[in-house]
């Protein structure tokens, strides 16, 4: 096995997001942060996708957890193996000359999804800050250009900061709210009540488990940028964990908080559960709960989108053009949010019952099914190349050869 001096400076020396926070944590913070937009800050997905099963709705969230980790472990070290960066190289190892059907059905999704922000962002933003819908739209339509205009390393930092500012708003909602209504919540599970759905199975509430992790697999090539640090699967493997926590406790959370007024109508037919529940509260609750979800409503536009231009630039470099530059990936946020802003007038709540589930399974097909099948195919056989843990200050091991030419990767 080959030896070489890396250009990147030894590990004493790397910087906080070279280290093991961008190996192991980076990449699970971008995922969550993509994810945690839309309908799922409002709550309006945690009510379609498992709270309208009342008491046996945490089942969906079990799956939903086990999804995200799953499929964030295999994407990191399939993309890890192969050094695929962008989805565009990710796919053609996963379904080879088909994965141009992955491009159709991720910008599809990835405009409804941000259809379903745009959607969210009026109201929300009106209700908590006192802002005209459009003055709303048009914030956040110009800082996700900007994002997108000063690329990756802003990028991560303003997701990281959002991971920290989400978390500790969300603690602080779901707190108030439980703490209301813990007598509401203790009856709901003790009672077994699931009366918005009285024959569902199991079965059936796990599969919309199963959809939910399908759709928000569009979220996944967002975090494909941060990969480039992990260097043994042991990272992959770190990662796809903390990635699956930090993408469910949100969930879990807004899951609990809801099974204080199940079955509602007036909390679980809301555009924006959320500030139904909050309405009781005092107005700085509101007021933090518009700031928190604003942020992460524009993580999710710039996530979308950064992994879109990302695609671009390979085909770029393909063909040996230069990248696009920063006006022209500026240009392409602001284009995509101008066409969701269109989709949004649709309604939040029919986007997510209707277009979610039928991107749902297109996604399963297109995505999870070649990852889980060919990811896992490719891991087992040994295949592709990556980088090994420094054997000393400043160099590298690399194995370039693939297992059936007689070199197995290092793991």
């Amino acid at each position: 096995m080959a030896s070489h001096t890396a250009s990147r400076p030894p590990p004493e020396r790397q910087g906080f997001f070279e280290g093991r926070y961008g190996r192991m944590l980076l990449p699970g913070v971008i995922l969550q942060s993509v994810l945690i937009g839309g309908g799922y800050a409002t709550g309006r997905e945690i009510v379609e996708f498992g709270a309208k099963y009342g008491a046996l709705g945490w089942l969906a969230g079990l799956g939903i957890f086990v999804g995200f980790g799953l499929m964030a472990f295999l994407m990191f070290e399939t993309a890890r193996r192969f050094q695929a960066f962008d989805y565009r190289t990710l796919l053609k190892k996963l379904i080879g000359p088909l994965y141009w059907t992955f491009d159709i059905v991720y910008i599809l999704l990835a405009i409804l999804i941000i259809a379903i922000m745009a959607a969210a962002t009026g109201e929300i933003l009106n209700s908590t800050l006192g802002l005209n819908y459009w003055v709303g739209v048009l914030l956040i339509t110009v800082v996700v250009g900007l994002l997108n205009f000063f690329g990756e390393s802003v990028i991560e930092r303003f997701k990281s900061v959002g991971t920290v500012l989400l978390y500790v708003g969300y603690i602080i909602f779901a707190t108030l709210v439980i703490m209301r209504n813990w007598d509401a919540i203790a009856e709901t599970f003790s009672s077994g009540n699931h009366s918005l759905h009285p024959t569902v199975s199991i079965w059936a509430i796990l599969w919309s488990g199963v959809l939910y992790v399908g759709y928000n697999l569009a979220v996944y090539p967002a975090a494909l940028f941060t990969v480039h640090r992990q260097t043994r699967m042991r990272d992959t493997a770190v990662a796809g964990l903390v990635s699956g926590l930090l993408m469910t406790i949100p969930w879990f959370l807004t899951y609990v908080a809801l099974m204080g007024f199940y079955p509602r109508d007036d909390i679980f037919g809301a555009t924006v559960p959320w500030l139904e529940m909050l309405g009781s509260e005092g107005a700085w609750v509101v007021v933090v709960f518009g700031i928190v979800v604003g942020w992460t409503l524009i993580e999710t536009a710039t996530g979308m989108i950064y992994a879109l231009v990302a695609r671009v630039d390979q085909n770029l470099v393909d063909v040996e053009r230069p990248k696009m530059s920063r006006s022209w990936a500026g240009g392409v946020a602001v284009v995509t949010l101008g066409l969701s802003v269109l989709l949004a007038q649709v309604g939040i709540i029919d986007l997510v019952a209707k277009g979610y589930t039928a991107m749902g399974y297109a996604m399963i097909v297109v995505f999870a099914v070649p990852l889980l099948v060919r990811g896992t195919y490719l891991m087992v056989t040994k295949q592709g190349r990556a980088f090994t843990e420094p054997t000393e200050p400043g160099t590298y091991e690399r194995s370039d050869v693939r297992a059936d030419e007689g070199e197995l990767d290092p793991v």
